[in-house]
């Protein structure tokens, strides 16, 4: 429509220009004007009669759009229900369906109920049917034999008393027995490593050392901006730095002594340079470490000449130097090993063993003890692989082995060995434990023991490491003795603090005499 008015504008406009150039015309030529007239007005009815041609057209087009329009969305709209109404069916035929299921359920956990209802009403019923029966039972037992159920009891126990004493016994020592078959060894000292680890009397001595500082200024150099030089030095070193209100000291901290005495030197040095800051710490630690690592070389070949032994492999002979920094109950453990290894020579010339074997077994006794720190296992594990690792005779492996009693000592220089760690380590005054002290202990391991029923007499010997008891035979009988060793151990344990470990041995003696005349 808006294109039909602007053709019939159009033509208007042409008409009136077409008047107006006729009446101007008429002034000059009439023919010439009446001619162009003419042939204005047939191009302006030719225009108008286009125009409503090509609206027409267009006209009948947008008819048939229209019309196509509204057919493809009445499709899609009837499809678009089809399918509404098909999953509406679809969702109606499944909830039917599970109600139908819901109510079959139902009706089988209704009768489940009803079926478990009557069974359990029929097993309560059975129930009071059994105890009555067991009631009139025990009345008839107590009629006929005489005694009451507390005195059936008594009697029992008192008849079956010798019998489980004696089946006790027999099953200890056939669980100890097996128990030795099977394994290395039955007693691996696990009481004994954890004290000698992290005893509370002695943590302090063996866990921490003091390093002296000039001025309490050199604290907060040691800390740095925001703690970054405590930081580092903890982290390379790997053990920790207690700064407290103590004047002009640091406490260095670790169960790892080669890494304490590191970080000591390293401390010492960083106050001998006055350039604190984390680069200059990195370059401090490797060379504290080297100066450790250089002393610890030369201890364990001093010690080896000093113990007059040879051939031994450098690895081994650094675990040697280790040891220097290594204390158990405030001994040193190298210079306790250097007194084994003598005492254990000694007694080998008066004896007539092979002393070399021997001074080298006392020697390399506790080599485990410089892993300890920093490998799972006891001493002794760690000290019989390193030894055979690094090729050591047979005899001082087995010396290593059994100089705790984890195994029985087979060889000569086994035993050696065994007695002099016991004498180096026991004696008063070699683990800072004072004479009276040392005395009070073995006074109170032999009240211990006799404190038991049955207990004639007993001795501490071997510097408290065995407890001797005599028991009197007419109250202690051969099966009674593996209980009552068995029960002086456990009051041991609990009573007593000591190291290492304490043998119980009982003896029982029956005599007879008799007089000729």
């Amino acid at each position: 429509m808006p294109i039909l008015i602007a053709i019939l504008i159009a033509a208007a406009a042409a008409v009136v220009f077409g008047a107006a150039g006729f009446v101007l015309g008429s002034f000059y030529n009439k023919k010439t004007s009446e001619a162009k007239i003419g042939s204005a007005t047939e191009q302006a009815k030719k225009i108008v009669s286009d125009a409503i041609n090509q609206a027409e057209a267009k006209k009948k087009e947008a008819i048939l759009e229209a019309k196509d329009e509204i057919h493809k969305q009445r499709t899609e709209t009837e499809r678009e229900l089809r399918e509404r109404r098909t999953e509406v069916q679809r969702q109606e035929r499944r909830i039917i369906q599970k109600e139908e299921s819901l109510d079959k359920k139902t009706e089988n956990l209704e009768r489940k109920e009803e079926t478990l209802n009557k069974k359990i009403k029929e097993a309560e019923e059975r129930l009071v049917d059994v105890e009555n029966l067991k009631r009139e039972q025990f009345d008839k037992l107590e009629r006929i034999s005489g005694f009451s159920k507390e005195q059936a009891k008594e009697l029992l126990l008192k008849s079956l008393e010798s019998d489980l004493t004696h089946e006790k016994a027999v099953r200890i020592m056939d669980f100890t027995q097996k128990t030795k078959d099977e394994a290395d060894s039955l007693a691996r000292e696990i009481v004994a490593t954890a004290i000698q680890r992290c005893a509370a009397d002695h943590a302090a001595e063996a866990t921490v050392s003091v390093v002296q500082l000039p001025n309490d200024e050199m604290k907060g150099r040691i800390i740095g901006r925001e703690g970054r030089n405590i930081r580092t030095l903890e982290t390379i070193t790997g053990v920790d730095l207690i700064i407290d209100d103590t004047p002009e000291a640091i406490t260095v901290s670790s169960f790892d002594p080669v890494r304490r005495e590191i970080a000591r030197l390293t401390l010492e040095k960083l106050m001998s340079d006055g350039r604190i800051h984390p680069a200059k710490i990195e370059e401090m630690y490797e060379k504290a470490k080297k100066e450790v690592e250089a002393t610890i070389k030369q201890t364990g070949e001093r010690a080896v000449v000093d113990a007059g032994v040879n051939g031994i492999h450098p690895e081994i002979v650094k675990l040697l130097g280790k040891l220097k920094y290594r204390t158990s109950f405030g001994q040193n453990v190298l210079n306790h090993s250097l007194e084994v290894s003598y005492l254990a020579g000694l007694m080998a010339a008066e004896l007539g063993a092979n002393v070399k074997t021997a001074k080298r077994a006392g020697l390399l006794h506790d080599i485990g003890k410089a892993l300890d720190h920093e490998m799972d296992g006891s001493h002794i594990e760690l000290g019989v692989e390193f030894a055979k690792k690094y090729k050591e005779g047979e005899q001082v492996v087995h010396a290593i082995h059994a100089h705790h009693g984890d195994v029985e000592a087979k060889t000569v220089v086994a035993c050696l060995v065994q007695a002099a760690d016991a004498i180096s380590a026991a004696r008063p005054g070699a683990r800072r434990e004072n004479v009276q002290n040392y005395i009070k202990r073995l006074e109170k391991l032999e009240e211990i023991a006799k404190s038991f029923d049955g207990v004639d007499n007993s001795f501490a010997i071997q510097a408290g490491r065995e407890i001797r008891i005599m028991v009197k035979p007419e109250k202690i009988s051969d099966d009674r003795m593996t209980l009552l060793a068995r029960e002086v151990a456990q009051k041991i344990e609990q009573e007593l603090e000591y190291p290492g470990q304490i043998k119980v041995n009982l003896i029982r003696e029956s005599r007879a005499v008799g007089y000729a005349k």
